[in-house]
């Protein structure tokens, strides 16, 4: 790329924007095509895309990973590709929150990095920390159980909630806020209120 030698500063710091966008839509339109050619032709098309592209097969896989962890509505395009890719593995709710939140404060890519990783090791540290609802503490007001039923209730149970969209976001931005995740949150909230059930059973 050549300049003229009198070119405004205005002009060049334009370019610049320019050229910052033109290449975070890029990363997005070859995450989209080469979803689209997953899709339609199956993987074998990735040694077809590492020779158009010039691009290494690691460096494909990540752009269409973001590209099918984020379908179209939910981009942002104060953001870039790799905000976008910096909270891939965490669940939409959180995703949302915390894009939502870089996009308000103006974030760098780094920065939401570390207020990520940062909000991860709290919740690493929260979750060490929630009190174990287990046999010694329930036991005192419930009666001997036969070694059948100590089996029966080792058994993990899946419990599926279901919430308005509204609702979802509201406790998304709740467990954020703590530092958990969404499942744990629910999971304390759950722990929190049988616990206070068995405290009244028992006054």
């Amino acid at each position: 790329m050549t300049f003229p030698q009198n070119l405004p500063e205005r002009a060049w710091e334009q370019i610049g924007t320019n050229l910052r966008e033109l290449a975070n839509s890029s990363a997005w339109w070859l995450g989209d095509w080469l979803k689209y050619g997953e899709a339609t032709y199956g993987w074998r098309r990735y040694k077809e895309a590492i020779e158009r592209t010039g691009l290494d097969y690691q460096t494909l896989r990540n752009y269409a990973w973001v590209a099918r962890r984020f379908e179209h509505d939910r981009r942002r395009d104060g953001l870039s590709f790799a905000h976008h890719a910096e909270v891939t593995r965490l669940s939409p709710p959180e995703q949302d929150y915390w894009l939502r939140k870089a996009e308000q404060q103006k974030w760098s890519r780094n920065e939401l990095r570390k207020a990520v990783r940062a909000s991860l090791a709290a919740q690493s540290d929260a979750t060490e920390t929630l009190p174990d609802n287990d046999d010694e503490q329930v036991a005192v007001d419930r009666p001997a159980e036969s070694a059948a039923d100590g089996k029966d209730r080792q058994k993990s149970t899946t419990l599926t909630v279901e919430l308005s969209a509204g609702r979802l976001e509201y406790h998304a931005k709740a467990a954020a806020a703590h530092g958990l995740s969404l499942d744990q949150w629910l999971t304390h909230l759950l722990e929190t209120v049988d616990g206070r059930s068995v405290e009244r059973r028992t006054a």
